[in-house]
């Protein structure tokens, strides 16, 4: 398992990236996981109501292969997109979302910040505030796109969109929660939790 720290990174040529390395790998291709930073934007998941993008203004809308809703990207959050064979790797979806989502309350718990995840509402959430959101796509029994960590990010976007489908759903980040880090250095801190819960070595 190889980690890369990407930067700040376009979202659509990023996305094309990951749709191409899914299609072209093989059982031997190694599983990436790769940490980006984006620019703003609003992505929708294949079955997204437009009825959740309320005023998107300037920013750019982009219609994404993932599941899910609408949610917001930008400076300040942190991508982490699994690039996974799910079946090498024994792991189901289920057990993929459970895995990410266990790995930001681990995180989230070495700063004694008490996380939660939702059955009814996948991503991690904090005194019922949204602090990472997940859309995954799964294709030959690949996994790309992932989660979205909060990390020092302006909210005010997330007022224009029903965040993930849900109305008044209201978002965090770290920063607000008193964690004050760079996006690599979250990277590097958060990458040992992904791995653990992953049973990745």
């Amino acid at each position: 398992m190889k980690s890369i720290f990407r930067g700040r990174q376009e979202y659509i040529p990023l996305w094309h990236e990951m749709q191409e390395f899914t299609n072209n790998r093989n059982n031997k291709t190694p599983d990436r996981i790769w940490f980006v930073e984006h620019p703003p934007v609003f992505t929708m998941g294949l079955n997204a109501n437009e009825k959740h993008l309320l005023a998107p203004g300037d920013i750019p809308v982009v219609q994404t292969d993932r599941g899910g809703q609408v949610t917001f990207h930008g400076p300040g959050q942190l991508m982490i997109y699994p690039l996974i064979d799910l079946r090498r790797s024994n792991i189901g979806v289920r057990s993929l979302v459970t895995s990410l989502e266990q790995s930001v309350i681990d995180f989230a718990n070495n700063y004694n910040i008490k996380a939660i995840a939702r059955r009814d509402a996948p991503g991690v959430y904090v005194n019922n505030k949204k602090l990472a959101s997940i859309g995954l796509r799964v294709r030959h029994g690949s996994s790309f796109h992932g989660m979205a960590l909060n990390v020092a990010i302006d909210l005010e976007p997330f007022t224009r969109i029903n965040t993930c489908g849900y109305t008044e759903l209201q978002v965090t980040d770290l920063q607000r929660l008193g964690v004050n880090l760079s996006l690599e250095n979250t990277a590097d801190e958060f990458l040992p939790y992904l791995l653990n819960n992953m049973h990745f070595s």
